[in-house]
């Protein structure tokens, strides 16, 4: 029973973060080195916005200079620019923004917020509300808009922000990326019904659920209590966090597709992740039980740190990128996704929430 397993000591779960943050470090010495996959592409992409992400958010609770060196480093080294420019709308290509955004409120230096800030009032200036068609662009974006309206105390990002949410959440793919019957969300246009999984359930893709839950978090602990819309994200969120943990794993990981265990089901961690850090976070700021969920994230972070990390620190069982449960198979103990940053971003994200759990 998942009552039976207890939560590491606040010290162990910092060590796992540390060691895998380490291995990291040391495998990308240098913050501005271009990733080359398929193609080259320059680091300051999604992929590794997100391990900046938690890098700092392991920094909030453990701050080491060498994490916020190497944070400032990777925004030097791209001029705290934006892949694409500031006329970019992609919001991949916008979450870079978030941790320039936690740097400039350490030291506001102009440059840290100048392209960023450039890119979202475009956003803000237009009419156009149909940018983020596909659920990861909530995790990538939404918090940038939030963090601009809490530094200039300006609604109309905080606007902005729920017009293009709410039209992923209710028009795109026709109704809506959001199924409230099941609580969970449609990746994108492809996977609305009557696209079905093998054993006839809608697709459900863990990681994909993981932003919006994490979307959804970073939203609701940056805008003040009284901010426009707040109610709609925490209502949204309470109904996603209340359906995930029917559907873990008897091993505490969930199967990159949520409803359909027969299609690639197996351990997978970024997914994982970003749901323990969901709930961490919920029990944390008094929105959900202790008793009821402590239980899920407790066997989900043990299998995690137990099953997943390597010794020399290196994250196991992450899915590489895609949109379904096919794309970067198979998942493995030893397998090496695509891009090996934003699972361990997630990681951090969930052991920083568990590690101020009282």
């Amino acid at each position: 029973m998942a009552q039976a397993q207890k939560l590491p000591k606040k010290k162990d779960i910092l060590a796992k973060m540390t060691v895998t943050n380490d291995y990291f470090m040391k495998t990308w010495p240098d913050p501005g080195k271009e990733i080359t996959t398929n193609i080259t592409r320059p680091s300051n992409i999604w992929t590794r916005a997100v391990y900046y992400e938690g890098l700092m958010a392991l920094h909030g609770i453990d701050k080491q200079k060498r994490y916020y060196d190497y944070a400032v480093e990777w925004g030097d080294k791209h001029k705290w620019g934006l892949r694409g420019g500031v006329k970019t709308r992609n919001a991949d290509n916008q979450c870079c923004g978030q941790t320039y955004l936690d740097l400039y409120e350490i030291d506001p230096k102009p440059e840290r917020i100048r392209d960023i800030k450039e890119s979202i009032d475009l956003m803000v200036q237009s009419d156009k509300i149909d940018d983020w068609n596909w659920i990861d662009a909530l995790q990538m974006a939404m918090p940038v808009f939030a963090k601009l309206g809490v530094i200039y105390k300006d609604d109309k990002y905080f606007e902005k922000m729920y017009q293009i949410y709410n039209y992923s959440k209710l028009t795109h793919g026709g109704k809506g990326l959001y199924n409230p019957q099941d609580a969970l969300w449609w990746r994108d246009k492809d996977f609305v019904p009557p696209y079905k999984e093998p054993n006839g359930e809608d697709c459900y893709w863990s990681r994909g659920n993981g932003w919006v839950v994490a979307a959804l978090v970073r939203v609701l602990e940056i805008m003040p209590k009284n901010a426009p819309h707040r109610d709609e994200y925490q209502k949204t969120y309470l109904e996603m966090i209340k359906a995930l943990p029917p559907l873990q794993r008897e091993d505490g990981f969930w199967n990159v597709s949520l409803h359909d265990p027969t299609n690639f089901g197996g351990k997978e961690t970024s997914g994982t992740a970003l749901f323990v850090y969901g709930m961490a976070w919920g029990i944390n700021n008094g929105l959900l039980e202790a008793k009821v969920y402590k239980p899920v994230i407790t066997k989900a972070w043990n299998a995690m740190s137990k099953e997943a990390v390597h010794p020399n620190g290196f994250l196991g069982f992450v899915q590489g990128t895609g949109k379904e449960p096919k794309d970067g198979q198979p998942v493995t103990f030893t397998s090496k996704p695509d891009f090996e940053d934003y699972g361990l971003g997630c990681f951090l994200l969930a052991g920083t929430e568990l590690y101020k759990m009282k």
